[in-house]
């Protein structure tokens, strides 16, 4: 009788709001704590052994980087869940690196996101899909992209690691394009971050890599070279690549992850009503594939992580 091995496991990382769609683009985007909360315990039911979170405005939706933001819903997704909480560390290309680490230097999750570059972030494209808004922010955020660099400097990395890694803090190194790689690679040269490296490829920014094929497997190639078996690899597609990518890499031996921060999709023009039918679709890709979604207890196994008991929320 075999026993199956931890990295025959797949994990499921479910990034509930994020800070790039709009209240306009959906009605069943996560804007509230009591939403945050709901969505973020749900998807974890369907499957997700990870959650991404961010913050946002509760009277406008409007990204918020606040720790006092994160309070609101924090303990309440940990006592509803054994999920692995993952605090953004990217909170909106507009922000300021000090104030976007503050969440996770306060609470101190098993996991936070850390983008790995700069790069132009361009959002801009989806005016042309809304004519109205919502809120009147809405559509300053988006044309403010046409002249966004999303800055990610060397000393902005080193800022978030030195802030992070006392507190036994690991990271989701979000990657956008082949430079990010290399630039972690960088970082553990030179003994700042430890290995298992948990890399989390995006694909479908404006602004970095595409959603071809050959991109998702240019990516791996590079990390496989880079890290070798030093790292586990996750991709995340923006917008209606989701699925397509997530089936690809998970082929490939990657992990996946879903949500309504990448896309508010849930088929070909069907907007998803919760981020849990987008889990539900990732596990049925797995599952149909013949491997096993991983628990929230052996995602921490497989990325070495600190255990839920011991952060600071």
């Amino acid at each position: 009788m075999s026993v199956e091995k931890p990295l025959d496991k797949v994990i499921i990382t479910c990034a509930v709001t994020g800070a790039i769609h709009t209240p306009t683009m959906t009605p069943h985007l996560p804007i509230t704590p009591d939403q945050i909360t709901e969505a973020a315990i749900g998807a974890a039911e369907a499957g997700a052994s990870i959650l991404h979170l961010h913050a946002r405005n509760p009277e406008t939706g409007q990204p918020d980087q606040t720790p006092e933001a994160f309070a609101r819903f924090l303990p309440r997704i940990k006592q509803g869940t054994n999920a692995v909480i993952n605090i953004t560390s990217g909170g909106s290309p507009f922000m300021t690196v000090e104030e976007r680490v503050q969440p996770a230097a306060q609470f101190q999750p098993e996991v936070a996101s850390l983008n790995m570059g700069s790069m132009n972030f361009g959002l801009y494209p989806l005016l042309n899909k809304y004519k109205e808004f919502k809120f009147d922010w809405e559509k300053t955020h988006l044309e403010a992209s046409r002249d966004l660099v999303f800055r990610n400097s060397f000393k902005d990395i080193e800022y978030v690691l030195e802030t992070c890694y006392g507190n036994g803090t690991r990271f989701e190194f979000e990657c956008y394009d082949i430079s990010h790689l290399y630039n972690l690679a960088h970082f553990a040269d030179r003994g700042l971050v430890k290995p298992p490296f948990f890399v989390q490829s995006v694909f479908g920014l404006l602004g970095g890599i595409g959603t071809h094929p050959e991109d998702i497997l240019h990516m791996k190639r590079t990390a496989d070279r880079l890290f070798g078996d030093q790292f586990r690899w996750s991709v995340l597609g923006a917008g209606a690549s989701q699925m397509r990518i997530a089936a690809q890499a998970a082929a490939m031996g990657g992990n996946i992850r879903v949500g309504l921060e990448d896309s508010i999709w849930a088929g070909k023009g069907i907007l998803a009503k919760t981020n849990a039918e987008q889990v539900v679709l990732a596990r049925k890709i797995i599952e149909g594939l013949g491997k096993t979604v991983a628990t929230p207890d052996e995602a921490r196994e497989i990325l070495s992580l600190k255990g839920g008991d011991q952060v600071a929320f």
